[in-house]
């Protein structure tokens, strides 16, 4: 705490009234636009810190469809990306109306993070070595692993119809909570 004759410091707030009362400055942090920045990155971390998530899409009518997803998060591109199947109707949503809404939250509900953009659904799964295949080969290697069998997957992929669906964020927000740099991603 700064005690000081009025003012106001970067950073700062001043407390006090009347010419018998000494101003006093309280720091309060850093200021809005380094908080902000730092506050929309430690959100950011929220969605890579999980795998799992809420996709949100709308009805034809207009009311939210909710749908638990996996996810990889591409701090590059501010996206995440999803695996579904092309007869879902989350796909049947986007192609309609691309907005959508993707929730994360951290283990034990500490913080939390809500990215919204417009969704691009990719191609179909067709063919084991086709580019909708090796997109899901990448999408499968970052969030499990290694598959112990690559051409079962494969095969897999395409017989369920599987395609990649991106949300490139064009707004965050949250709670990024007290705790939320000591968390611990879920299981």
């Amino acid at each position: 705490m700064v005690v000081g004759q009025g003012g106001h410091g970067e950073g700062g707030k001043v407390i006090g009234a009347g010419p018998r009362l000494a101003q006093q400055r309280v720091s309060l942090g850093p200021p809005v636009g380094v908080w902000k920045d730092r506050r929309v990155t430690e959100l950011r971390d929220i969605f890579t810190g999980s795998w799992r998530g809420v996709l949100v899409t709308l009805k034809r009518d207009g009311r939210p469809q909710l749908s638990n997803v996996g996810h990889v998060y591409d701090p590059e591109t501010d996206a995440v990306v999803i695996s579904t199947r092309a007869d879902r109707a989350k796909v049947r949503n986007l192609r309609r109306d691309p907005r959508a809404s993707y929730y994360v939250t951290t283990e034990g509900l500490a913080a939390y993070a809500v990215g919204e953009g417009l969704a691009e659904v990719g191609q179909v799964a067709a063919a084991p070595d086709d580019a909708a295949v090796e997109g899901l080969v990448d999408h499968y290697r970052a969030v499990r692993g290694e598959h112990p069998d690559w051409a079962e997957f494969r095969a897999a992929m395409v017989a369920e119809r599987r395609l990649l669906v991106t949300v490139r964020f064009s707004r965050v927000y949250g709670w990024a909570g007290p705790v939320a740099s000591s968390r611990t991603p879920s299981a």
